[in-house]
């Protein structure tokens, strides 16, 4: 096992691209490290960097005490998992793990020890006879693991290993290769574009966008303390609402979005220090779904009018889309949302652009106009032009 260290290392390619910009980041033995992003970020970059499978156009890259810009992948010590699987076909699952073992040359003792361990461990011993072919994605996909982890290598690196399954497989998966990990106590490097996967998995999780790095944290300080705007809106499900507020001050602090005033609280203010120093201005003020109320439910706090356009029952909870009369922004918004903006841009919409979670048992028609409580104490607070939080 070994420590991991980005030491501003970037990556060009002779086309101009810059894919990787001086990415500082360490990697402590032993941790879950999951990179995070939309796809073209970098974060599948960085990763084939550290496997040595993509050239580092600067900076130095340390695994251990070694440099190793200029090593072979073989010379890391490092297991790399794909998202394809890569498995040979024609061989058996026994063979397929024990391939790598076989060209180290490894003694046939030593490797049917190895397989057997692995295979137990992964729970494939029923399957070691099988092809490929005759498996499931899931079981696939274990075989690919136990590949890697037979080699008993300093580093994992695993590349969205589970983007091929199915929605319950991958939940499974998730427990699977977070239990593993902790289990054998190997540094990894987990690149994913699905932050509920990062969320869930990572000791930590770094989040990159535009080749770089935006924030590095535990998932709940992530989400709690996002570093901009960006981080804001792609950490969590769903996305926190972002909307354009105008703040005024006198005497006390109050922003005003959707119709309504909102004075903002004491608690607010501590955290968000700046915000009284725009008195005047437009700022960007995102609230996540589970501080909206019913206005019955939380009467003590302040409302606005929302326009019911969608419900999804999800039986314990409802996830509740409003229109409401503001300017949405759309910074760090999903990759699979429909209409991509530009950096911090605001658009008025027409479609929903204010998600809640509301209890099951509320009743709720669509097109109805109703009150919905907005816990402002709970509410993040970002200048509209860098995105930079007013901490």
């Amino acid at each position: 096992m070994a420590d991991v260290a980005f030491n501003e290392v970037n990556k060009f390619y002779e086309n101009g691209f810059h894919a990787v910009t001086d990415l500082s980041l360490d990697i402590k033995d032993g941790e879950f490290l999951v990179l995070v992003g939309p796809s073209g970020c970098g974060k599948t970059t960085a990763l084939r960097m550290v496997a040595g499978l993509e050239e580092i156009s600067g900076g130095e890259l340390f695994i251990g005490e070694r440099v190793v810009n200029k090593l072979t992948p073989k010379e890391r010590d490092v297991a790399m998992v794909f998202q394809n699987y890569a498995l040979y076909p024609h061989l058996s699952v026994y063979e397929n793990i024990a391939f790598g073992l076989r060209l180290r040359k490894e003694s046939k003792a030593e490797v049917h020890e190895r397989v057997t361990w692995a295979a137990k461990m992964l729970d494939l011993t029923p399957y070691l006879d099988r092809k490929p072919k005759q498996l499931s994605g899931g079981q696939r996909q274990r075989v690919a693991m136990g590949r890697a982890i037979v080699r008993k290598p300093q580093v994992f690196l695993m590349d969205e290993p589970l983007s091929n399954l199915d929605a319950k497989l991958r939940v499974q998966m998730r427990a699977d290769i977070a239990q593993l990990q902790h289990d054998l106590e190997t540094t990894t490097i987990y690149v994913t574009h699905d932050q509920v996967e990062a969320m869930t998995m990572g000791d930590r999780v770094a989040v990159m966008r535009n080749g770089v790095l935006q924030q590095v944290a535990e998932p709940q300080r992530l989400y709690d303390s996002p570093a901009n705007l960006f981080v804001a809106g792609f950490i969590g499900t769903p996305p926190m609402n972002l909307l354009e507020a105008k703040v005024s001050v006198n005497g006390g602090v109050t922003v005003s979005f959707g119709g309504s005033d909102f004075p903002v609280p004491d608690a607010a203010l501590a955290a968000y220090q700046g915000l009284r120093g725009y008195g005047g201005r437009t700022v960007v003020a995102g609230v996540r779904s589970q501080y909206l109320f019913p206005a019955e439910a939380r009467p003590e706090l302040p409302t606005l009018t929302g326009r019911v356009d969608l419900v999804e029952a999800l039986g314990g909870e409802s996830i509740v889309y409003f229109h409401i009369d503001a300017t949405t922004v759309r910074e760090g918004q999903h990759e699979d949302d429909e209409e991509p903006a530009a950096t911090g841009e605001g658009v008025v919409a027409s479609r929903p652009n204010l998600v809640a979670q509301f209890p099951a048992h509320v009743l709720l028609r669509l097109k109805d106009e109703i009150p919905v409580a907005v816990d402002v104490a709970r509410m993040h607070f970002f200048d509209a032009e860098s995105g930079e939080p007013l901490r």
